[in-house]
């Protein structure tokens, strides 16, 4: 039987004009960003991939629900209609809203964690670890070896490797892990799920130690989505209620609003640890804003309530997904390397497969970003070397197995037509790849580098 076409479960009621550019003006402001994507402007971009981060498109009823803000500084009553959402979407007992997800990152770790603590993840996220770091703690990657692996077809390439839990148990203590860090939907690794067999197991594993998981539930969503259509159990039950089931497997949460539920700004974090909850709301209090807002205005956390529930919506998901798949099918049918399998949030492209002839500490994934942008004007984000960092130990580009350009997709911001024109002008630069040089760092910022740090060609 053929394979059925579908269609996005919305339509279009207002358009933004873009800004059509030269290749002449691309180059020349792609030099002046230091081949730096995150240094260019926004006006100067076609087809923005640069991240799904505060980027979704808001529906009418999110647009109408800004309008029913209440900007009392304590006590918003959009305060109490998130409160009351989050409970009944992922199960939390204790909320306290953030400006984004990184503050919910900074509160957990700086709560959490003493000097020489063990933090295991499965695999790294850039503001994550370096809060981990900050607060006295190291990370330790305990993912399953096939996620470094781009070609590696296996499901659920975000399940955390039990042995090297078990192994790291052993050799620290459970005393020395706070917590175990879990993303879902594991961003560095290509986008890749956990399965709940696989969460299942780990909490079985910490509650015995008495160690608390923590869950990134960023992109959350998401990965129900992908335990519905890939693991067996799972085919009849709906996307909010696979949420909801691993939420409960966890013992807390920080949560980026501004991907999964579709607004352009807020976050939270929530746990179950009633102690805990009162420092959070406390820490709130010095680097948010009020227990009641943290750093959102009340027309965002209504907004925020509205996208909580269309997020959970299966259609919403199956468009949402479809796309990125589409995309990236396209690419593989070309030959591009790409992470397999397809993500959910976006196209990876294997920066090491596309550019063999460049060494890493050339910033491969950097120079094909900055390429991809010279050849369409759409603009990607490099996930590799560049945004790894050094060792703190050594002072060397940690060099990461995993060398990626991101094809960051919006949700609800652009068409079928949109990516046809994406994977033309990475098939195009596909041909004449060989060409393709490095660049040099010039400028390294402390922290976090991949969003400040310029470049020169090589």
């Amino acid at each position: 039987m053929a394979k059925k076409s579908w269609a996005e479960p919305y339509k279009i009621k207002m358009v933004e004009l873009l800004k059509m550019t030269t290749k002449e003006e691309r180059i020349a402001a792609i030099k002046e960003a230091g081949y730096n994507t995150f240094l260019l402007k926004s006006e100067d971009v076609y087809i923005d991939l640069l991240t799904d981060s505060g980027t979704s498109a808001m529906s009418d009823q999110q647009w109408a629900a800004m309008m029913l803000g209440d900007e009392a500084y304590a006590g918003s009553k959009n305060f109490y209609n998130l409160y009351d959402t989050i409970q009944e979407h992922y199960g939390y007992k204790y909320i306290v809203p953030t400006h984004q997800g990184r503050g919910s990152e900074h509160i957990l770790s700086q709560l959490t964690i003493k000097k020489g603590d063990i933090v295991p993840g499965n695999m790294y996220f850039t503001t994550t670890r370096l809060h981990q770091e900050l607060a006295g703690g190291e990370f330790v990657d305990v993912i399953i070896d096939e996620a470094h692996d781009s070609q590696n077809e296996f499901p659920f390439k975000g399940n955390v490797d039990i042995k090297k839990m078990e192994k790291l148990i052993k050799e620290y203590g459970a005393k020395k892990i706070p917590y175990v860090s879990l993303e879902a939907n594991v961003n560095m690794a290509g986008g890749q799920p956990f399965s709940m067999e696989n969460l299942k197991e780990l909490h079985a594993l910490c509650s015995k130690h008495k160690i608390p998981i923590m869950l990134d539930a960023t992109r959350c969503v998401e990965n129900s989505y992908f335990i519905q259509q890939r693991e067996k159990g799972y085919e009849k039950k709906t996307v909010k209620q696979i949420l909801k089931e691993i939420c409960s497997y966890t013992d807390g949460c920080t949560m980026s609003a501004k991907k999964d539920s579709l607004v352009n700004i807020g976050g939270f974090f929530a746990c179950n640890d009633e102690e805990l909850y009162k420092k959070a709301q406390n820490m709130c209090v010095v680097y948010e804003g009020l227990h009641t807002y943290g750093g959102m205005a009340g027309r965002d956390m209504e907004a925020l309530c509205v996208g909580i529930r269309e997020s959970v919506m299966d259609e919403h998901q199956q468009a949402r997904i479809g796309q990125t798949i589409y995309l990236g099918e396209k690419l593989m049918k070309a030959g591009i390397p790409i992470v397999q399998p397809i993500g959910s949030h976006a196209v990876f492209l294997d920066a090491k497969k596309f550019l063999p002839h460049v060494d890493q500490d050339e910033y491969p994934a950097q120079s094909l970003a900055a390429e991809i942008y010279i050849e369409s004007g759409v603009r990607t984000m490099e996930r590799g070397n560049v945004s790894a960092g050094r060792d703190p130990h050594t002072g060397k580009n940690r060099r990461p197995k995993l060398e990626l350009v991101r094809l960051t997709l919006p949700r609800r911001v652009y068409t079928q037509a949109h990516m046809d024109v994406v994977a033309e002008s990475v098939i195009e630069l596909f041909e004449r790849r060989n060409s393709i040089t490095g660049l040099k760092m010039i400028y390294e910022p402390e922290y976090l580098r991949f969003f400040q740090a310029k470049f020169n060609k090589l």
